[in-house]
Parts: structure tokens; sequence; C-alpha cells
């Protein structure tokens, strides 16, 4: 398996071969109940977004979502399990791809974790840039001091680091229902764009 998870080839080797622990099959309950505090018609972008899930969750309750990955094969198969939310999900490189009007909210699961540490500080400006005033940078971070990955840890520390010149953090709490790569080292977190 290529080993730079910097590149699509990395992730469409292990969607190809449903080498996928990330994936929890369904939505997280934490994220269900905040998905029902975000103001109605919010634009909404799941980066990393995988197989799916909760970009149709949130599409289903009338949310304007953009689910980008960039593996073709992670793309594919959201759509294929995507129904009527089909068109939500597109090919596409987070760093790169234009999103038109800026976000309202950004969904964060395993999407941080899973790029190699180097790309850290563009994600944080990217995070900025993609987000509106007051938008809100909500979800799931690992927090790990392991050397290899994905996934890659961070610390709290070091995710403060990065997002406190433009974020201020409103909520931080423990995790109960994480699946087991990520268990007992993932918090639920909101940002709020200043």
């Amino acid at each position: 398996m290529a080993q730079d998870s910097s590149r699509p080839d990395f992730w469409d080797t292990r969607y190809d071969s449903n080498a996928m622990p990330w994936d929890a099959g369904g939505v997280p309950a934490r994220f269900a109940r905040h998905a029902d505090a975000l103001r109605p018609g919010s634009r909404i972008l799941v980066p990393g977004c995988g197989t799916g899930y909760e970009a149709c969750f949130l599409a289903a309750k009338g949310f304007d979502v953009v689910a980008i990955d960039f593996s073709a094969p992670a793309v594919a198969l959201a759509r294929s399990n995507a129904g009527p939310f089909e068109h939500c999900f597109v090919e596409a490189d987070f760093f790169t791809f234009d999103p038109g009007a800026g976000f309202d909210a950004v969904y964060e699961r395993a999407f941080l974790c899973a790029l190699p540490r180097r790309t850290e500080e563009d994600y944080a400006r990217r995070m900025a840039a993609l987000l509106l005033r007051d938008g809100a940078l909500f979800g799931y971070w690992f927090f790990d001091d392991n050397l290899r990955g994905p996934p890659f840890g961070t610390t709290a520390e070091r995710l403060t680091s990065l997002l406190s010149p433009a974020f201020n953090q409103e909520c931080d709490e423990a995790v109960a229902d994480s699946l087991p790569v990520f268990a007992g080292k993932e918090r639920w977190q909101v940002w709020r764009r200043r």
C-alpha cells in the first residue's frame, strides 16, 4: 500500500480494499445532537467525507452540504449510498478546491488526523479561510502523541496553537462512543471563527 497520506492513492488503496477502520457505518450521537442546534439552511463543508454518512444526515435535515474527498473510490462509495443526496459529494482537494461562497460550518471527523503533520498549519489556515465570521468548526479530534500514522494524533496545546489565531474554543468534551481506532483519545470540540 502507498505510504503518503497526503496523496489520493494512499486512500484509494484503502477504500478499494475495504480497509477502513475509521468508518463508523453511521452517525455519532454527539454529532446528531449538535446538528439540531445548527442554524437551519446553514452551508456546511464535510472535508475528507469518506463514505458520507454524516453528510447525508445533514442534507436530510435541510442543510446545504458540500462533502469532499480527494479519493475517487471514497466519493464513488459515498455517492452510491447517498440516494437523493448524491449531488452533495465532490471529488476535490481540501487545500485547493474553489468553494464559491464561504461556509457557516465545517464538520471535522478523522480529517486532521489523516493528514501528515507537515500540513497542520495549512489545515488551520484553510479552515479559517473557508469559514464565515461566526462560523463553527465542530466535530471530533484525535489526541495522541504517536509519531506514526495515520491516524496522526495531536495534543490539546498543539491544536490550540493552530486554531487560536482565528478561532475561540466553545466546547471540549470527552467522547464515550469512539471507534476502536480512536477509543480513549478522541474529543468533541466546537471552535468559533472570529
